[in-house]
């Protein structure tokens, strides 16, 4: 195993993390007496002690509670391997806590790590490719959906395994469409149908929609029309240089949305996704962006109010070409842990990749199954009968075609350029910038970002 420890990574790492509000992350939660169950473990196996594996997440309250109940199955049917699952907090905090314990053993086997950390984990040199694992195995993998294992390739290998995984769709209001003569089984496709229906939805003590100023969106609206965020395909044929977040479809993109709260039809809510959806809820606002992992909490807050509709993500024309790109996290292995605490780390990571697993994770949180396999249990049928808006989320992702595009950008400074794209979003809505402005001073901040981390990273 190779150990870790460079003083041009020390510096990158004392240097490139930020903290800042992550996609998909939590903010509170509780952690596993992982000791009493070890003991629990090391008595039910005949006194031999148990491989012991802590892994470090990120998932906080239901969600939380539904990552515990799979790692309290694991430990049951395994006898010799017990997972001590530690809630470390968001993403950024956990992220974080992982750059301050390398180079010592205080450190977890098995960390989730959200999609934008993954250009930082593999330059950390600190994890061992879960590739190794699947060919030592031969672990098939022909069953995992492929436009998710799509973002966590690198030079055609996995590095870690997709976990959580998410993407972003269109919320609307089936009754206010009704009432507004539009059809509520047609929703808006184009960002000219959107701009038209949100000025027909926009009434007294109703918006048309509201879109959270999160970078994520607009990282999917890019990739939805085919255009990249960064350099050298995106960051996946070799190492981005430079931001491309003032490309014309950027420009484009933002100057519809400027648009749109300009005719007040589009309500400027900040920067929390928490706030649109609420709004979402109390039929303040029609239409929105939120993630497909928020599905069931956003349809059972509409409750008997009104009734949900889904729909892909829009583009600026039903002729572009693009998809969308999956968020979410997956899950790293350590490489400065025993060979045995690795492999047993591996036996988890399989477990949870299992369709049983994916499809109990999938209906207790409303993220994605990794496999297609999970489809065919009983459970998610059923509950795609209960929640048949998800069926809109699936197409989405089966739909998209795959490209360096919709693949993601990859960066080792993305969280903080994800903020930068934030602050120009904010400062175009506020009417301080123009959209060419705010987005070509974001991209020039950006490409410095990443020039200073290239810098710290040895290839």
């Amino acid at each position: 195993m190779k150990p870790f420890g460079k003083k041009s990574l020390a510096m990158m790492l004392l240097s490139c993390m930020m903290l800042i509000t992550a996609a998909c992350g939590t903010s509170s939660g509780g952690q596993a007496s992982g000791e009493d169950t070890a003991n629990a473990a090391a008595s039910a196996s005949g006194g031999s002690s148990p491989v012991k594996v802590v892994w470090w997440h990120s998932m906080s309250g239901d969600v939380g509670k539904a990552a515990q109940q799979l790692v309290d199955e694991f430990n049951a049917s395994h006898k010799d391997i017990v997972v001590q699952a530690e809630y470390q907090g968001t993403y950024d905090e956990s992220q974080n806590k992982l750059k301050a314990s390398l180079g010592s053993d205080s450190g977890p086997s098995l960390i989730q790590v959200y999609e934008i950390g993954s250009r930082f984990m593999i330059d950390t040199k600190a994890i061992t490719p879960v590739q190794q694992f699947i060919d030592a195995d031969q672990f098939d993998i022909s069953s995992l959906e492929p436009n998710i294992l799509n973002y966590y390739k690198f030079d055609n290998k996995l590095y870690s395994m997709p976990f959580n995984t998410s993407n972003p769709i269109l919320y609307y209001n089936k009754d206010a469409f009704k009432a507004a003569g539009l059809d509520p089984e047609k929703p808006p496709a184009t960002y000219a149908e959107v701009a038209e229906a949100a000025k027909k939805l926009t009434k007294q003590g109703q918006a048309g929609g509201s879109f959270a100023i999160y970078g994520w969106f607009m990282e999917q609206l890019l990739a939805n029309q085919g255009a990249e965020l960064l350099n050298n395909g995106n960051g996946r044929t070799s190492m981005a240089t430079a931001s491309q977040l003032n490309s014309d479809a950027a420009v484009k993109t933002l100057d519809w949305w400027k648009q749109m709260v300009d005719d007040k039809s589009l309500l400027n809510l900040g920067r929390k996704t928490d706030d649109t959806s609420k709004a979402f809820a109390a039929g303040q606002i029609a239409m929105t962006l939120d993630s497909t992992a928020s599905l069931r909490s956003i349809v059972k807050a509409a409750g008997n109010k009104f009734e949900v509709g889904t729909a892909f993500l829009p583009k600026p024309d039903a002729a572009t070409k693009g998809g969308v790109i999956v968020g979410g996290a997956s899950n790293w292995i350590l490489n400065n842990r025993p060979e045995a605490e690795q492999k047993a780390a591996w036996e988890f990571i399989k477990f949870l990749a299992e369709p049983k697993s994916q499809a109990e994770w999938h209906i207790n949180t409303g993220y994605f199954p990794i496999t297609t396999k999970a489809y065919d249990e009983q459970n998610v049928k059923d509950n795609m009968k209960q929640y048949p808006q998800f069926q809109t989320a699936v197409d989405q992702l089966h739909q998209t075609e795959p490209s360096l595009a919709t693949q993601g950008a990859v960066m080792g400074v993305f969280p903080e350029a994800r903020q930068l794209t934030e602050t120009a979003i904010e400062e175009v809505l506020n009417n301080k910038k123009t959209s060419k402005q705010a987005l070509d001073d974001a991209a020039k901040e950006i490409t410095s970002k990443i020039e200073e981390y290239n810098k710290t990273v040895v290839h």
